[in-house]
């Protein structure tokens, strides 16, 4: 796989922010691409992590903060690992996460603060792009070690 060089930028702060964290989810997707099921599912390090459940998280990772604390809705639940999932399911779900992301991320001020966030210290949606940006990109980096270790293929 060919490597990939993340887009640069001196333009607006929502749109860098979004466009490295887009960059980073489309980093994920390509290398689990062409993953069959089963390998998708071994856990090759003694975590347990496998390549499916990096997906199902990454897309329950933006409906938590997302959807649930920072809009405060719950209209559609993301589990972090279905049984009988395929990795082609997760992806879908994923990629549809972004949809509804991105419509969060356009329609409020970076500086606005979760309003469904009681429970725990609210942030800004700078902030929560700013997690969302490192969760991904180090999940896509533990997608690239164990797509190394399953069958030998680098790059992001």
């Amino acid at each position: 796989m060919a490597d990939r060089k993340p887009p640069q930028s001196t333009g607006e702060e929502r749109a860098i922010l979004h466009d490295l964290l887009q960059f980073q989810r489309e980093s994920f997707v390509r290398k689990v691409a062409g993953i069959a099921d089963d390998d998708a599912r071994r856990a090759v390090v003694a975590s347990g992590t496998s390549l499916l459940w990096l997906a199902r998280h990454l897309a329950f990772a933006e409906h938590i903060w997302l959807v649930r604390r920072f809009v405060g809705e719950d209209d559609v639940l993301i589990t972090p690992d279905p049984a009988g999932d395929t990795l082609d399911a997760a992806i879908a779900a994923y990629e549809a996460m972004w949809v509804r992301s991105d419509a969060v991320i356009t329609a409020a001020s970076l500086d606005q603060v979760t309003v469904a966030n009681s429970a725990e210290t609210p942030v800004s949606l700078r902030w929560i792009l700013a997690h969302l940006l490192e969760e991904t990109a180090r999940h896509a980096g533990h997608a690239d070690i164990l797509r190394e270790l399953i069958d030998g293929e680098t790059g992001r």
